[in-house]
């Protein structure tokens, strides 16, 4: 390098614009060819970068498009550090949030270069299209359980409000593409992964400045990504670091209240509670079947604002009670934007949850059977359980280094039995030994998916009685024998309609036709 040349640091100084002239000719390595890592690259070319994209696999039309836009590939395992990588000494070296940080590539690029996540770049250019006179301002989630569906209730709420909102991020749109829509947006809600949490950082031009965050519930997930509960939770934390008009915490859960009390915030950001019960001046809440604000009003500790009541959720399908929570936060997060009270009511009235979330499949003979496949942990799992009486339950799959042992505890004994699938079976069938020895336990031995829930659903229908919920809450992830949730979900439901035939009750026609 000349005396002359600018060096990595210097070139990266400064890049807080999707203008900034130091993209131009910037030498970039991307990490993994999903969805984000296109868009991360789609991006960076876009801005006049030169981008080397390196990926284990990829589908054929991603690599082809990545020639069209002028992308390098470089197709490689990267649990070892690709040569071509350290070859090309990258001044930026940005990483899909599927790459855990022990990762041998991650950990060398952490020594070597720079390395930020795709929510770091798109805060860096997120004002590529302004409709107002500043970039539209984030509201960021996160949580345990219950992002996605708060997502999509906080943007129906703006939307209710008559602004142009989008939910983004870990929900599946790729934030950059968001950033890059050419008629702009007035708000962006952001579900944020511990994954990608854990990349973003909390100073500098790439730390967010959310205008209002929520982190709904802690228990603990991903260990094996994160190496520990304690990285976990520090990960989640991120989300409430330099928010400027509210942080929305979970009042019944201590380790948001302590995220809130240690976050670094700018000056006036004030704390907001949910929570299921009467809600102290400064939170929101339920009061006599009524979702009530003490904390946008004037006269918070005499008065409070009706937001919507418990038939508008009970109508919406919302009115579980982790469902009232998601409800209670998303609209904290949109009265801190100053979405009026009747916006947020109308945007309940016409909510409609996502599939795989306790929804309804059929009911038949007395018997109800329910599919939470979006229950991919244990804590999603406990709200789904006690949602219902007397259950037949469905559980297993990949448990990625979480204990069931205490969700066993509390439920097992009181359900009418259990249909254990998945690889992970033995931590389930111990606990069922050790807490629950009277219940009866079947497993499914089928080792092709396409046979693993006509089982499951033959076990369950000869334990259930009338009165009883089949309910599918596995409490792990579903990629030991499925795509997706969702796919497993889809596959719950297929095979319940087959079983049940032409004698369940309701709307049993057909099967969600969404992709996973």
């Amino acid at each position: 390098m000349s005396a002359d040349a600018p060096s990595a640091a210097d070139r990266l100084a400064g890049l807080d614009s999707w203008y900034s002239e130091g993209w131009k000719g910037l030498n970039v390595a991307v990490l993994g060819l999903g969805a984000t890592g296109f868009s991360v690259a789609d991006t960076l070319v876009e801005l006049g970068s030169a981008v080397t994209v390196y990926s284990t696999d990829a589908p054929s039309d991603s690599v082809e498009l990545l020639d069209v836009i002028g992308a390098r590939f470089v197709q490689t395992p990267l649990d070892a550090v690709p040569s071509a990588l350290v070859d090309q000494a990258p001044d930026v070296v940005i990483v899909s949030p599927g790459l855990p940080p022990h990762n041998a590539t991650v950990a060398w690029s952490v020594e070597h270069s720079a390395v930020w996540g795709d929510i770091e770049l798109a805060w860096r250019v997120r004002d590529k299209v302004v409709r107002g006179p500043i970039a539209a301002p984030w509201v960021t989630i996160t949580g345990t359980n219950g992002k996605t569906t708060t997502t999509q209730l906080t943007t129906a709420m703006f939307e209710a409000g008559g602004l142009r909102a989008v939910a983004c991020g870990n929900i599946g749109v790729p934030v950059l593409d968001v950033v890059r829509d050419p008629d702009g947006f007035d708000v962006l809600v952001v579900e944020l992964s511990s994954h990608q949490l854990h990349y973003m950082p909390t100073t500098g031009d790439g730390a967010v400045v959310p205008l209002a965050s929520a982190c709904l519930n802690i228990a603990d997930d991903h260990l094996e990504w994160h190496g520990s509960a304690e990285a976990y939770r520090a990960a989640k934390a991120k989300v409430y670091e330099r928010t400027v008009m509210a942080c929305v915490y979970n009042t019944t859960d201590d380790v948001t209240r302590r995220m809130v009390e240690e976050a670094d915030v700018v000056e006036g950001c004030r704390a907001v509670g949910f929570t299921p019960g009467v809600p102290a001046p400064g939170d929101v809440g339920v009061v006599e079947d009524v979702l009530c604000d003490r904390a946008f009003t004037d006269d918070r500790r005499n008065s409070a604002l009706e937001l919507a009541t418990v038939a508008d959720l009970e109508a919406a399908g919302l009115a579980s009670p982790h469902m009232t929570m998601n409800v209670l936060a998303a609209a904290a997060l949109a009265r801190a934007a100053s979405v009026q009270p009747s916006a947020i009511r109308s945007a309940v009235q016409g909510f409609r949850a996502d599939h795989h979330r306790t929804e309804l499949v059929a009911t038949a003979e007395g018997i109800t059977w329910v599919d939470d496949s979006k229950a991919t942990n244990p804590h999603a799992a406990t709200a789904s359980l006690a949602s219902f009486d007397k259950v037949v339950w469905i559980v297993g799959g990949l448990f990625k280094g979480v204990d069931i042992d205490g969700l066993v505890e509390r439920f097992g004994p009181d359900v009418r039995g259990v249909v254990v699938i998945g690889t992970d079976r033995g931590p389930v069938l111990e606990a069922f030994a050790r807490h629950a020895p009277g219940v009866p336990v079947l497993q499914v031995e089928a080792a092709d998916t396409d046979l693993v829930m006509p089982e499951a659903v033959r076990h369950a229908a000869s334990v259930a009685r009338p009165g009883d919920t089949v309910l599918l809450a596995p409490a792990a992830a579903s990629f030991d024998q499925f795509g997706s949730y969702a796919d497993r979900g889809r596959r719950f439901a297929a095979a319940v309609h087959e079983h049940l035939g032409g004698n369940a009750d309701g709307d049993t026609d057909g099967l969600p036709d969404e992709q996973p």
